[in-house]
């Protein structure tokens, strides 16, 4: 019974997805894309229907979102910290500047308005996501043409490892959904500068690559190439006065935040900004991975057939480098490569934001395959090649979508933790609990994985608290024989 629902799914956007193509077979590209869109939603909202946090790192972001929507501007994720913490430790301290807070933001809001739960926290993600899908479309339609730019956005609609971090099942999750997101949206405004004069276009280029940045820092920047790319030409000062509006833009929205967080939490803000420099040089929490680690990634993400595409490309650019439209989507794909095949600290969603490139580049090379069909040999190479294109990222795909296998949605571990609100005092402390992030999310006490001291067990009782620990084995006769404390049983 578990398969069900996935199977009804599949089968809802099968059928859409057939008319979808059977609409821009007659041209009709507006009523499909819109099919599209619909059948991307439902697989985004598909895979979100999940309640209880992941582990890395949604439940981490939930607490600081939930927590931000008492206080915008404060960062919290032990909101009320008892005990002192080391502020250092990302995961385990008060002030939480470990990610910039524009998602955050959009997280809070989302609960603040639709309740504290899953659905509400992710809800946010699962609508840029979508939007990010209209975007491909919009930037292929322009770049190269409706056909490319629909298949383009069918792949988008499909990929399996961005409705995973949409639905928060993976790490990095929400966080860079919204990159993706802003970054494509500052590109589709960088395309549209090219066609309409003036300095709007430019501003909100600076604009959108600026939200960017307040999501996940630097990377963003890659949007200044490709606006460059877009508007090659001899550098004059009309262009030189356009790119500085672009950058100016982007550090009026950028620059606030940065000046706000080092003069209000100095010591944190500092640290964050050089960690955020460690995962250049060092290997950091375990994250390893050779130098071709993310090259390696592309064909469990895109299909192996992805390689010959990439080819393609770059031996068309080598033969006609001013190719505008080449040289944007072989920087919008290279650059992220590249620069993360440096970076030592490894995790396969840092180069995500050029997933629409590659949508694209698959879509232009289908349909260069399609065009010259006739001059391959073997005569079935093409289409060969042709069904590859399509059917290997939407076997991976399923594969992250787990179609046909059953998953438990609704844990037992996240049920008791629920349940814990209306079992605990309002002012309480809970202690060796294996989910403390989790409780402060789920229920307005604080919580800490390990048994307290002694000596920190009387400071919390001498601060008005009332103790619970979660009695597992291997509890120290003198906390369980405390009358103070108040024992728990982990289900």
């Amino acid at each position: 019974m578990k398969l069900l629902p996935g199977l009804a799914v599949l089968i809802a956007v099968g059928i859409l997805y057939v008319i979808a193509f059977r609409k821009a077979q007659r041209s009709k590209y507006a009523a499909a894309i819109g099919l599209i869109l619909i059948c991307g939603l439902f697989l985004r909202v598909y895979l979100s229907l999940d309640f209880c946090l992941h582990d890395w790192d949604e439940r981490y972001h939930a607490l600081v979102a939930k927590n931000m929507i008492h206080h915008p501007l404060k960062p919290t994720l032990y909101d009320n910290p008892v005990l002192p913490y080391d502020y250092r430790n990302w995961s385990e301290n008060h002030i939480w500047l470990h990610k910039q807070p524009l998602p955050l933001w959009f997280m809070a809001a989302s609960m603040f308005l639709f309740g504290v739960n899953e659905i509400a926290l992710r809800l946010p993600s699962i609508l840029l996501s979508t939007l990010a899908i209209w975007l491909t479309y919009l930037i292929g339609r322009r770049l190269f043409s409706k056909k490319i730019a629909l298949l383009a956005a069918f792949l988008h609609s499909t990929g399996g490892m961005i409705i995973e971090l949409t639905s928060g099942r993976i790490a990095t999750d929400h966080i860079d959904v919204f990159f993706l997101f802003f970054v494509e949206l500052a590109v589709y405004f960088a395309v549209l500068s090219i066609e309409q004069k003036g300095w709007l276009l430019d501003i909100l280029t600076g604009v959108a690559m600026g939200l960017a940045i307040l999501c996940k820092w630097l990377p963003a920047l890659i949007v200044v190439a490709l606006w460059m790319i877009m508007h090659v030409k001899p550098l004059h000062a009309s262009l030189l006065a356009r790119l500085m509006t672009v950058l100016f833009a982007t550090a009026l929205i950028v620059l606030p935040w940065q000046v706000y967080i080092h003069a209000r939490y100095p010591a944190e803000a500092v640290w964050e900004s050089l960690f955020n420099y460690r995962h250049i040089t060092e290997t950091l929490e375990g994250h390893a991975g050779p130098f071709y680690y993310h090259f390696n990634i592309l064909r469990l993400v895109y299909g192996e057939i992805i390689y010959i595409p990439l080819l393609w490309l770059l031996v068309k650019l080598a033969k006609k480098i001013r190719s505008r439209k080449r040289l944007f989507l072989a920087t919008w794909i290279a650059v992220p490569l590249i620069f993360f095949s440096f970076v030592k600290t490894k995790m396969q969603a840092y180069t995500v934001f050029a997933a629409p490139a590659l949508f694209l580049l698959i879509a232009y090379f289908f349909y260069y395959v399609k065009r010259t069909a006739k001059k391959w040999r073997p005569k079935w190479l093409p289409a060969v090649c042709l069904f590859l294109l399509v059917a290997q990222p939407l076997r991976y795909s399923a594969d992250r979508l787990r179609f046909f296998r059953a998953y438990e949605r609704k844990p037992e571990w996240a049920t008791a933790i629920k349940q814990l609100k209306n079992k605990l005092p309002a002012n309480s402390v809970v202690f060796n609990h294996p989910r403390p992030i989790e409780v402060m999310f789920y229920t307005n006490s604080i919580a800490y994985r390990r048994l307290p001291s002694r000596e920190e067990l009387d400071l919390v009782k001498q601060k008005g608290y009332t103790v619970a620990i979660v009695d597992l084995n291997g509890l120290p006769p003198s906390l369980k024989n405390d009358k103070d404390v108040l024992l728990l049983k982990e289900k």
